[in-house]
């Protein structure tokens, strides 16, 4: 056993990383110790456990990024918040400490708040290249509809957040561009480039060669790498997708691992791929691996309490992907509409009440991968609620869990099989629609309602623990939650 009686294992996002003794046991931060990552909050002991890896990269981070790490969250303003909303830091370090932390906010400052998250990752495999390519399109503009439909996070550091997702969180605890990277300073080693966000962020180009006419933003590259790719035979969009890459350092490379036959050997690029974190990643096949084929890495959903919230939207994702493969149906969408749908999804109950752009149902289906695609007009794409986008709206378009069920139709899946899609797809809609919760809504109506918060967006140790305590109990089936699960 390595948990003791009174331990429990849960998936979720702990809202009380960076409170006042939230670890057990307690290691006080140093944040002015030599070799610190300077957090007044965290003690660097408590995610570096006995492998290099994530000293390292913390490590590397703060070395690039010129200063310790700054996240600032806004603050949720409940009725007792005081506005503005300035938190005293004073006994926890000097001035200087906090000097980034910014007022009606909740201020972070170490990368433990970001690599300390959970996150449900689903990998497809494709039969081929083409395919990888187009499904890593397709579902670029649908991760902002997974994102506010697996809402998961409203408290950081014991506060209420006016947002409910770690997505920008995550962001910023990773950003490791030079001041000159970020237009602040004049371009120093070791940066080349003005780069316009963190390594971790939204997919930042399409890949199809159909798909080209919606990258609608300036893409950073390495030219040199562009034309050694286009030289060696690479079309143009794949040759910029990995030029861009090659903008980013490696944040580790072990000693022993520096010298390789890259003829042979694509353990280099896997690392610089693997560091950059997106909303999807294109994986290429490992080398030496010839069961492991061309992948897509589906990466913004939240992390849900339950094994059958996984199971569903990880279920729903896969049988995206099967209509996607299946139909040729194109949800493309200009890459900077995507952006703006990744903020708007991690606003406070955005599965309800917020609009994402999306394409009608214009028919674009597309026989031939190798066309590419006539790029819809400003008639082609509308606004619509996650509701809508899930279970139709009757005139633009049918609704994800239609075109599944229909797709459904057309296979031979057995009694038994289709019982459990249905079930997980009943769960998609319900929460879609707000019939059932969010796991972000339903966190923040258990501190609302709890006696000891007094509503003034600090959520109290005694409301974290009986909050730990009714979770543990639903995510082991102890008690049910209809408001959670139907």
């Amino acid at each position: 056993m390595i948990m003791t009686q009174d331990e429990s294992l849960l998936s979720l996002n702990f809202p009380s990383i960076g409170a006042l003794d939230f670890a057990s046991p307690a290691i006080p931060p140093s944040p002015h110790a030599e070799g610190s990552m300077g957090s007044i909050f965290c003690s660097d002991e408590l995610i570096f456990g006995g492998h290099p890896r994530y000293r390292n990269l913390m490590r590397n981070t703060i070395w690039r990024h010129g200063e310790k790490t700054s996240i600032n969250v806004p603050i949720f303003k409940d009725k007792n918040t005081p506005s503005p909303f300035i938190e005293d830091l004073s006994m926890l370090g000097t001035p200087a400490d906090y000097a980034t932390a910014k007022p009606d906010h909740i201020y972070m400052d170490h990368a433990v708040f970001g690599f300390g998250m959970c996150c449900l990752q689903v990998t497809f495999q494709a039969q081929n290249v083409t395919e990888s390519r187009w499904l890593y399109d397709q579902l670029t503009p649908l991760t902002p509809v997974l994102l506010a439909l697996s809402a998961a996070t409203p408290i950081f550091r014991s506060h209420l957040a006016d947002v409910d997702s770690r997505y920008n969180v995550i962001s910023a605890s990773c950003d490791d561009r030079t001041a000159g990277e970020r237009g602040l300073a004049p371009l120093t080693y070791p940066g080349k480039w003005q780069l316009a966000k963190s390594r971790h962020g939204t997919t930042d180009c399409y890949l199809h060669p159909s798909s080209a006419k919606y990258n609608d933003q300036p893409l950073e590259m390495d030219e040199n790498f562009y034309n050694q790719l286009r030289e060696g035979g690479i079309d143009e969009h794949m040759s910029k997708h990995i030029a861009h890459l090659f903008i980013r350092d490696p944040l580790q490379v072990f000693r022993e691992r520096i010298e390789q036959d890259d003829a042979n050997c694509s353990e280099h690029f896997e690392t610089l791929n693997c560091g950059n974190w997106r909303t999807l990643r294109f994986k290429p096949p490992p080398d030496n691996s010839p069961n492991i084929g061309w992948r897509v890495e589906f990466r913004p959903t939240e992390i849900q309490l339950t094994d059958f919230e996984n199971a569903a939207i990880a279920s729903f994702i896969f049988l995206l992907t099967r209509v996607i493969a299946h139909s040729r149906m194109s949800f493309l969408l200009p890459i900077t509409m995507v952006h703006e749908n990744i903020q708007r999804a991690q606003k406070r109950d955005a599965v309800l009440y917020q609009k994402f752009y999306f394409r009608k149902i214009n028919h674009y289906f597309l026989e031939d991968l190798s066309a590419p695609e006539e790029q819809c007009d400003g008639e082609s794409i509308t606004e619509m609620s996650i509701q809508e986008i899930i279970c139709g709206n009757g005139d633009d378009f049918p609704g994800l869990t239609t075109l599944i069920r229909h797709y459904l139709d057309s296979t031979e899946v057995d009694l038994e099989t289709r019982a459990t899609i249905s079930q997980y797809l009943s769960f998609i809609e319900k929460r879609a629609s707000g019939q059932i919760w969010t796991l972000a809504h339903w966190i923040r109506d258990f501190v609302n309602n709890h006696p000891a918060y007094t509503h003034n967006s600090v959520v109290p140790d005694e409301t974290v623990y009986d909050l730990m305590k009714k979770m543990d109990a639903i995510s082991d089936g102890r008690e049910h939650c209809p408001n959670l699960l139907g």
